[in-house]
């Protein structure tokens, strides 16, 4: 059994945003043809997409020739809505949230997650409570919200929710910077969607947020934690000599934290794989696919499923068991 903790989803259509939920400026989709879309923001063209995006016998296609049983299903992050006013994004929410379980139309094989109104955490809370009660089983994140990190007094009551619920919660890197430097060659994915969850695990830990949220939490950051794990020594480092500064709200160094949250396979190869096991621990990995995008791993897993310097217990572990115990599930 293969579980893939990380894909996405784009529902085929929706209600006119701007008569559903107020505003202006909404994404919208723009059918091209039976298998092919593009996400658009405005008049601009954000990403094409095609049937793997709302199809699920394609899905499940997919998955059979991958060799993955169960995918966690997300929202794509285009869709989070957090620089809206609350009422705009709840009801952004709601459609967006209700359009998925009648997409995946209670397949077994499909876990969803949904979004939630984060800029304001007591609807954000509602939100997650009334998707739990619908039939979703986690929540999908952006990394922030403006200039809110995730240690946030905010964002905090939100994840300590997550913990008291029992939610799973997905960290996806979104928003990111543009400008002359790194609006070349898809460098705000390259470049910028690392350094945002970078930044984000290092906010949980120097800003306090990890020792105030109850340890029951479970939270996995994408793409493999971005950079952080291959700097978890320079962090400690600067933690230890530069206290004055760096330690923050943190009781204790960057490395006591690593059991705390999950992180994803989405590294593409064997060699930042095995730091991620090495650094964070062969239970606090995942398979990740980024499904259906074509950033994303295909065959997803394979790199878990190729890569030498795994035991068939290590394997099993992030091909299975570490999903299980995120999801809450028990077999």
């Amino acid at each position: 059994m293969a579980v893939d903790v990380h894909t996405h989803l784009v529902p085929k259509g929706w209600p006119d945003l701007a008569e559903a939920c107020g505003g202006t400026g909404w994404p919208w989709l723009r059918i091209d043809s039976e298998r092919a879309a593009m996400i658009m923001v405005g008049e601009t063209e954000f990403r094409p997409v095609g049937p793997q995006a709302w199809d699920t016998g394609v899905r499940r296609t997919d998955m059979d020739a991958d060799g993955i049983d169960l995918q966690v299903v997300s929202p794509t992050p285009v869709f989070f809505g957090y620089e809206r006013p609350t009422v705009q994004a709840v009801k952004l929410a709601r459609i967006f949230n209700d359009r998925t379980l009648e997409t995946l139309a209670g397949d077994e094989r499909f876990v969803p997650f949904c979004q939630v109104p984060l800029q304001d955490p007591d609807a954000a809370c509602a939100e997650l409570d009334r998707c739990l009660d619908a039939g979703h089983v986690g929540v999908e994140i952006g990394n922030h919200v403006g200039d809110r990190d995730l240690d946030d007094e905010g964002i905090v009551a939100f994840l300590t929710h997550c913990a008291h619920v029992g939610a799973p919660v997905l960290v996806h890197p979104w928003d990111m910077p543009g400008g002359p430097r790194i609006d070349r060659w898809m460098a705000r994915w390259l470049t910028g969607m690392p350094a945002e969850t970078h930044l984000s695990v290092l906010a949980m830990i120097l800003g306090g947020a990890f020792d105030r949220i109850p340890p029951e939490l479970r939270i996995c950051f994408a793409h493999g934690g971005g950079s952080f794990p291959f700097w978890i020594g320079r962090l400690d480092n600067a933690w230890h000599r530069r206290g004055d500064i760096v330690r923050g709200a943190s009781m204790h160094a960057p490395s006591h934290y690593l059991d705390r949250f999950f992180v994803d396979t989405v590294v593409f190869d064997e060699a930042p794989l095995r730091l991620l096991v090495d650094t964070l621990g062969e239970d606090r990995v995942m398979v990740g696919s980024d499904y259906p995008y074509p950033l994303g791993e295909r065959p997803a897993g394979e790199v878990v499923r190729k890569a030498a310097f795994l035991s068939d217990d290590q394997r099993h572990k992030l091909l299975t068991a570490n999903a299980t115990r995120y999801l809450g599930r028990s077999g």
